[in-house]
């Protein structure tokens, strides 16, 4: 493996852009590992200046110069981060003076411009995730009928943060419904859908996760139980996905892939219909 890496996610706003398109990049180089560090809001000279001191201070830490990942707008500050002992990516420089010459217009160079326009959604996104921690974990099944999509699985499969990365995200109403051991057991036909989810068939979507991924999450949460041992976590795996065969239910193994991987497969394979 090789020496770790530092690296910036710096902007005038949330920094969340700058994050998600750098780790995007990063994730392309594998066994070299990270030091991250995220420096939201960095929108004036003071701040830029700030900003540079730790990149430097982290410059002198280590042999190599950190990575610096940034989407700023104001080119004085931009001027500053520059000047930094960092390798700096600014995402702004690389597309828009193309999409300038393309489109034959100057931008704004407006800040927070992307953000502009969040509020017309804003009680659609809290809707939503109002709704998924209403319908979280089998609480209820009164919303059911509302919801876009059903999540079922195994305790531990990522059920309840895909619901809710759903609805803040994309404005889905996402609900979610544990397979218990006993609901797999208890039934009259072997592996069979517990009746309550009978009627949602076509909203339903599984999600599962290898055996050793689960016990090492259950046993992270809940040690030296039953519930983490890896005997259980196999029964269960298995005998869901069984289920899931055999009452035709799509399923997606979820052990290496993260959360926005498992919300893009989902809406693609269901065909839903995003709210903003």
């Amino acid at each position: 493996m090789e020496n770790k890496r530092s690296v910036f996610f710096i902007s005038d706003s949330t920094a969340i852009t700058a994050h998600t398109l750098g780790k995007s990049l990063l994730a392309q180089f594998e066994n070299i590992p990270f030091d991250e560090f995220i420096l939201p809001f960095v929108n004036n000279v003071e701040r830029a200046r700030q900003a540079v001191g730790n990149i430097n201070k982290e410059a002198k830490k280590n042999s190599a110069r950190p990575i610096v990942f940034c989407t700023l707008i104001d080119q004085s500050v931009r001027d500053i981060i520059m000047t930094s002992n960092g390798a700096v990516f600014n995402f702004f420089d690389t597309f828009i003076s193309r999409l300038e010459s393309e489109l034959r217009k100057e931008s704004t160079h407006a800040v927070g411009r992307y953000h502009e326009g969040v509020s017309d959604n804003y009680d659609v996104r809290i809707d939503a995730v109002n709704f998924a921690v209403n319908n979280d974990d089998g609480a209820t099944t009164k919303g059911f009928e509302k919801a876009d999509i059903i999540l079922i699985g195994v305790s531990r499969t990522g059920k309840t943060p895909t619901c809710i990365f759903l609805g803040l995200q994309f404005g889905l109403y996402a609900a979610n419904y544990p397979i218990t051991e006993d609901d797999l057991v208890g039934m009259s036909q072997e592996y069979s859908l517990p009746s309550v989810l009978q009627p949602f068939r076509k909203k339903l979507f599984g999600l599962t996760i290898n055996p050793e991924r689960l016990q090492k999450i259950r046993f992270a949460r809940r040690p030296n139980r039953p519930y983490s041992t890896y005997e259980q976590c196999a029964k269960e795996v298995s005998m869901t996905e069984n289920m899931f065969n055999q009452e035709n239910i799509p399923y997606l193994n979820v052990a290496t892939i993260s959360v926005e991987e498992i919300a893009a497969t989902l809406i693609r394979s269901g065909k839903l219909k995003r709210r903003f």
